[in-house]
């Protein structure tokens, strides 16, 4: 029976690896965020005003930060990010108090997708990327983390509808070995 379970386990690897490779050889460059640009959309959307003893910010977010209309980027907490289930397009709020405290709000979210990948390691930085067919989506490590994530998990994420995109978002992980 032990060797049983060793030899599931060698060939979950495996999978897991051929994975990998498949998403290395196809990459064909159709995910490229290169593609859409955010400044051009955060500077149609977007707003700056200044209110009282604030400063309100509305952009674009790229995946990672938001893109003001005024092309400067805003780091954004990645709990929020992974909280928010925020994806690449969406529309944030950014309020600076006069304290200097950073307040976002999702005002536009773009319309999802569901997909479901797998979850691997990539490269030797060994960031997440969530493997779907023939696509590989980058996701935020706060999300891994939060769902406690492991390379070969079953992995739920959200893209933006019938756009091409880099970054997914994690909706939700489903532990291997608990199907």
């Amino acid at each position: 029976m032990k060797n049983i379970n060793e030899l599931k386990e060698i060939i979950e690897n495996i999978e897991i690896q051929i994975q990998k490779i498949k998403m290395i050889l196809n990459d064909d460059g159709s995910l490229n965020s290169e593609d859409l640009d955010f400044s051009k959309k955060a500077k149609a959307v977007g707003v700056m005003k200044e209110e009282s003893d604030e400063r309100i910010v509305e952009g674009v977010f790229d995946g990672q930060k938001m893109i003001g209309p005024d092309g400067k980027q805003y780091s954004i907490p990645a709990n929020y990010i992974s909280k928010s289930k925020l994806v690449e397009g969406d529309i944030l709020k950014l309020t600076i108090d006069k304290g200097g405290n950073f307040i976002y709000k999702q005002i536009g979210p773009v319309e999802r997708d569901r997909l479901v990948g797998v979850l691997l390691k990539s490269g030797e930085n060994g960031e997440y990327v969530v493997n779907v067919d023939k696509s590989a989506y980058k996701v935020i490590l706060a999300s891994v983390t939060y769902f406690k994530g492991a390379e070969g998990d079953e992995v739920i994420i959200l893209v933006p509808k019938n756009t091409s995109c880099q970054w997914a978002a994690i909706e939700n992980i489903i532990k291997k070995g608990s199907h």
